[in-house]
């Protein structure tokens, strides 16, 4: 297998000498050549670009993701005095409260820029202030990290191209956005830091030691980049196989950084209360004990069988194997199936299918095809890529390691799509070699049409921006004008607005039965409890609202009085409340959009320009 080396005169593409003259050592030529200035500089211009551009047409500051109003109601909670270890959303759910599977670790810096710009700011604007900066201050990096990646593989020239697609995936993307507050763009961060570690030439140990503290870092944060995870982990125990002594230090460096790290964040975010409970959507004993059992026997491996000969080193890497997997057997047997399976069908029905980002590539094909190229497409390519570069011998170790984390993410895409965010910026590296090869032969023969197309038609491709636009163009093509006009939408009206949620405000605070989609909103601008957001802790309040809708109206009455319901929320625009509607046309849900109101439920006023009808909860007396 190839070491892991850098393109022989990848620069060639910026530092090339024009008309025979030297090319200029200093100035601004100088500085794009150097790390550090050229990654403040592409940070600072799309920060700048973000802000103008997203902020110019905000209407709120907090991101229009459910998560991103929740994780400020956690925040919230957490400085109005709410410890360290607990948490627990007590406005959600039954009575009790719902348990979070969230961390501290992302609440500690917002919460920190909240009170740091309260201390010359109203409250909602030092929110506004803390949750503008907080996601827009993760670009640097982010990109720092893409750009040690693609510099140690094809440098200047491929740092270049990565933060050039870099910056375009997080302009056209969202997580980085202002008001972007959940875990999703730390994890991409951790990614690009994780994947830019493994691809250092010289196997440094401290590069390895940053990987397995990222390592540990993304799995405290949340458990969506597990799989990813355990295939940096399983690349490196590879590499140590194949190459024994001469990967010994990176080992060592990684397994030992993993397990004291994993262990540092298990003892400082898991309330000890939780110490021996296993659950697979968060850091828990299981994934704590995984990860420091397994980097504990790397970093043991490394120490004592580096020198045996390289099928001895896999003998040994299988008794590794073999140890993980037992502990996992033991200790978390089900955190080897799917954290979701053993969510109730109901809810599976009614709100996960509905959930955009966990959708299959097949549930997309279904209903939104042309959109499956800017999720795929180019996580696709760059698999080709890496095969036929491969399959060709061309810097051999390079691709198979972008090979096996790219395809870890991609198939993770496509049973959640959401993790093509991942898979599209992990083929940003190899796609950037491609580019340099296919310019390096355009631009040896300029009168070449022919090459000059394959290199603007490679680059465009290498875009997940360029599939979707070109995905919509398409779609709108294929519309008759009848078409378009019955797709075009009426005029939404808000159920979730602040707004909205006016009549809440002259209320005494209670218990709210809404759609889950209204539960974050809720939370956010009142001060009530809700029995449903869309959590999938929170089952059984989730659950009794859904009963609540599809129950007869006597019925319903006994699940509003059983459960302390002040308040129920009827918008009939939800896509829930429609499907239960369909579902059960004799339900109270059905009843109210007929506009006939059970005798136990008071209209309260609302303005005409809000879609959802509060009323509310009065026990009929006997």
């Amino acid at each position: 297998m190839n070491a892991v080396q850098p393109i022989p005169h990848a620069s060639s593409a910026i530092d090339a000498p024009r008309g025979g003259l030297p090319a200029p050592r200093d100035g601004l030529r100088d500085l794009l050549t150097r790390l550090w200035p050229t990654v403040i500089a592409y940070s600072v211009i799309l920060a700048a670009a973000i802000l103008i551009t997203k902020l110019s047409g905000a209407t709120d500051y907090v991101g229009p993701d459910n998560d991103d109003g929740m994780r400020l109601v956690e925040v919230r909670d957490f400085l109005a005095g709410q410890g360290w270890f607990d948490l627990m959303q007590y406005r959600l759910g039954l009575d009790g409260g719902t348990l979070m599977h969230w961390s501290r670790l992302i609440d500690l810096p917002i919460a920190s820029l909240i009170w740091f710009f309260g201390l010359f700011a109203p409250r909602e604007t030092a929110e506004a202030l803390a949750l503008a900066v907080w996601p827009v201050s993760l670009i640097l990096p982010a990109m720092l990290a893409m750009a040690v990646a693609g510099r140690r593989i094809g440098g200047v020239a491929a740092m270049h191209i990565s933060l050039g697609l870099t910056s375009l995936a997080i302009y056209t993307g969202n997580r980085f956005a202002p008001g972007a507050i959940d875990h999703h763009n730390v994890q991409l961060a951790l990614v690009a830091t994780m994947i830019a570690m493994l691809l250092d030439p010289e196997r440094r140990a401290w590069s390895y030691a940053v990987a397995g503290i990222a390592a540990a870092v993304a799995i405290a944060i949340g458990a969506e980049t597990t799989p990813f995870v355990a295939a940096v982990c399983l690349t490196i125990a590879l590499l140590w196989a194949w190459e024994g002594e001469n990967f010994a230090a990176a080992a060592k460096a990684f397994g030992l950084a993993l397990a004291i790290a994993i262990s540092i964040l298990f003892f400082a975010t898991v309330p000890p209360r939780l110490y021996s409970t296993v659950t697979c959507d968060n850091l828990s004993l299981g994934y704590y004990s995984l990860a420091a059992i397994g980097g504990g026997l790397l970093l043991f491996s490394a120490v004592f069988a580096s020198r045996l000969r390289r099928p001895l080193r896999f003998a040994a890497l299988a008794v590794v194997g073999a140890g993980v997997l037992g502990s996992a057997i033991v200790i978390a047997p089900q955190c080897l199936s799917d954290p979701l399976a053993g969510l109730d069908p109901m809810l599976v029905e009614l709100w996960l299918r509905n959930v955009s980002e966990a959708q299959s590539i097949f549930a997309l094909g279904r209903t939104d095809l042309f959109s499956i190229g800017g999720f795929y497409a180019a996580g696709l390519f760059g698999i080709a890529v890496c095969i036929f570069r491969v399959v060709q011998r061309d810097r051999v170790q390079i691709h198979l390691v972008l090979l096996f984390l790219l395809m870890t993410s991609w198939a993770i895409a496509l049973v959640q799509v959401r993790g093509s965010t991942f898979s599209n910026l992990i083929s940003i590296l190899p796609l950037a070699l491609l580019i340099i090869d296919v310019r390096r032969i355009s631009n040896g023969d300029s009168e070449n049409v022919a090459a000059a197309f394959v290199y603007i038609v490679t680059v465009l491709a290498s875009a997940p921006a360029a599939w979707a636009v070109g995905g919509g163009f398409v779609s709108l093509q294929m519309q008759n004008a009848a078409q378009k006009k019955a797709a075009e939408p009426a005029k939404k009206i808000s159920c979730t607005s602040q707004a909205a949620l006016a009549p809440l405000a002259g209320l005494p605070a209670g218990l709210v039965s809404a759609p889950s989609e209204m539960g974050v909103p809720i939370l956010r601008f009142t001060a009530n409890r809700v029995l449903s957001a869309p959590y999938h802790r929170n089952q059984g309040g989730m659950l009794t609202e859904l009963h609540i809708g599809m129950a007869e109206p006597q019925e319903a009455e006994a699940f509003l009085k059983g459960t302390g319901v002040t308040v129920l929320a009827f918008c009939p625009s939800d896509l829930q409340t429609r499907e239960i509607t369909k579902l059960k046309p004799d339900g109270l849900y059905a009843e109210l959009g007929k506009s006939n109101i059970p005798p136990y439920l008071e209209p309260l006023p609302k303005a005409a320009d809000v879609g959802v009808q509060f009323f509310r909860y009065r026990p009929a007396t006997n």
